[in-house]
């Protein structure tokens, strides 16, 4: 099995995949956003999906299950309003009001090991609907 990475508060484990995706995200602009799950049986937080450059947050809030929780990874490209194009990178936590209270509980709790293993993370969302991880909620956090 490939390395993982193991998150002590709570058990689980961070797959190479992750860390090496948000890697080629962060350094090469090989991908805009990624989902990540937790397998409750492996105790593995695993990626769900990969968004490729070309697509944007529509996809990425389009990609998140109403009935789930997930974390998600996107790199906010935008312009200053001094003309300087800059790049920041999200943290989503979406924990939605209709999935299962253990989920919520499981992914509350493993977030901070996740994010100790992304590292370059610019600023954090939680989310428990849409419209609290809005793409005006991005642009105004980027600012």
């Amino acid at each position: 099995m490939a390395m993982a990475f193991k998150m002590a508060t709570t058990g689980m484990w961070v797959t190479d995949e992750c860390k090496n995706s948000f890697m080629e995200m962060k350094w090469k602009k090989g991908h805009r956003y990624i989902v990540f799950k937790i397998d409750e049986g492996s105790r593995l937080v695993t990626v769900d999906k990969v968004g490729g450059p070309g697509e944007g947050y529509d996809e990425l809030a389009a990609s998140l299950p109403e009935d789930d929780c997930r974390y998600a990874v996107f790199d906010f490209d935008f312009v200053t309003v001094d003309n300087c194009r800059k790049s920041k990178i999200f943290f989503i936590a979406w924990a939605p009001t209709a999935s299962r209270i253990r989920a919520k509980i499981l992914y509350a709790t493993s977030k901070d090991g996740l994010r100790r293993v992304l590292d370059g993370i610019s600023y954090e969302v939680q989310a428990t609907d849409p419209t609290e991880m809005g793409i005006d909620v991005i642009k105004d956090r980027a600012k």
